[in-house]
């Protein structure tokens, strides 16, 4: 083992949680695993990971509340977020809660590994001339909202003045994980 390196990884889905998994023990990591906040809080009592890999949305809730919680426990932690919809608004709430770093999904190991070695901006990224489309706006918006609802579809939806059934059918037409 590598420096006895110590990674959570807090992610709801079965079938990528065991592949992320075994490609962090074959770089040498020691792996624990849970699949939302409440088995977050009770897996942290027990081990002190050195680095976190978080899926934005998981069981009981938001992988934020879970970089919230691993940020209180350790204020060292490597936190990464990973999500299959990336969006400005929790990208820049799980800064400010503490990872160190938010990627997009598809992600690979070497990706998520090299995010943990990231301690500083980096000014020379390119900057794109790129139209944000309304399809992308109201998406964000929309998600945003889920967030600020501990996604709960009902209250979303009045928040935003549409029925819940159309917001349903937005939401399955672009699924969250």
């Amino acid at each position: 083992m590598v420096d006895d390196r110590t990674l959570l990884i807090v992610e709801d889905d079965p079938a990528f949680a065991p592949v992320l998994r075994r490609s962090f023990e074959r770089r040498g990591y020691m792996v624990h695993a849970c699949d939302g906040i409440d088995s977050l809080a009770t897996l942290i009592e027990t081990i002190e990971p050195d680095y976190a890999v978080v899926d934005l949305k998981v069981v009981g809730g938001s992988g934020l509340e879970c970089v919230k919680l691993l940020r209180a426990r350790d204020p060292e932690m490597r936190i990464v977020v990973l999500t299959g919809f990336a969006s400005i608004a929790t990208a820049v709430e799980a800064i400010k809660l503490g990872a160190c770093h938010y990627l997009a999904k598809p992600a690979n190991t070497d990706d998520i590994e090299a995010a943990f070695g990231k301690t500083e901006g980096d000014a020379e990224v390119p900057l794109t001339q790129r139209q944000t489309s309304l399809k992308n706006l109201e998406w964000e918006r929309i998600h945003e909202t889920l967030v600020e609802t501990d996604f709960n579809i009902s209250e979303t939806a009045r928040r935003l003045g549409m029925h819940r059934r159309t917001l349903a059918r937005k939401l399955e037409k672009r699924r969250l994980t």
